[in-house]
């Protein structure tokens, strides 16, 4: 009797030992991308760029996305990404988003926030602090391609980080000051 408890014993001990590696596995091979989490939340995929690398997102909806460079996409108008976008995720809205600039004219907004109607319009509203820019969702059903800043197009369109190095990079004479609150892009 007590062999074939050992035997059992033993047997169980290394199923175990085999399975739950397993299941591990299978769990994180299952877990989710931004794009399905933003569909998830009644969000489009397009919100985000391809290129993204990594991303976290915590039970309260703030998420950081990380992508391997700054980098512009066209829908209507220009968006800008810098390499770091952040917000707070809940179902048809992000608040508090950072990280993304929408161009009107010449001029660079950041945007605030997203929000889609429910149930949906058709829109979606992107907060650039004075007005809600509005835009056809259907313009946002696929990530898109995200295109590099290069120097021709960083005198264009330059984020605070760029702008500081392109003046640095000039002569002693240019000195700048540029303010966390005050930073609105513009064309040079």
């Amino acid at each position: 009797m007590v062999p074939i408890r050992f035997l059992f014993l033993s047997f169980l001990s290394l199923l175990s030992n085999t399975l739950i590696p397993l299941f591990n596995a299978k769990a994180q091979s299952f877990s989710p991308s931004i794009y399905e989490i933003l569909k998830a939340h009644g969000l489009p995929m397009g919100l985000l760029p391809k290129g993204i690398t990594d991303f976290d997102i915590d039970t309260n909806g703030q998420f950081q996305v990380y992508l391997d460079q700054a980098c512009n996409a066209k829908f209507e108008s220009q968006l800008h990404y810098d390499r770091n976008v952040s917000g707070t995720l809940s179902f048809g809205q992000i608040a508090g988003l950072s990280g993304v600039s929408a161009q009107e004219l010449f001029l660079w907004f950041p945007v605030k926030g997203i929000r889609v109607d429910i149930p949906s319009s058709g829109l979606i509203y992107f907060d650039v602090g004075v007005v809600f820019k509005q835009f056809s969702l259907s313009l946002f059903e696929t990530p898109p391609d995200c295109m590099e800043l290069t120097t021709t197009n960083l005198l264009l369109n330059p984020t605070q980080q760029e702008v500081g190095q392109v003046f640095k990079s000039q002569s002693g004479k240019l000195r700048y000051e540029l303010g966390q609150e005050d930073f609105v892009r513009d064309v040079v």
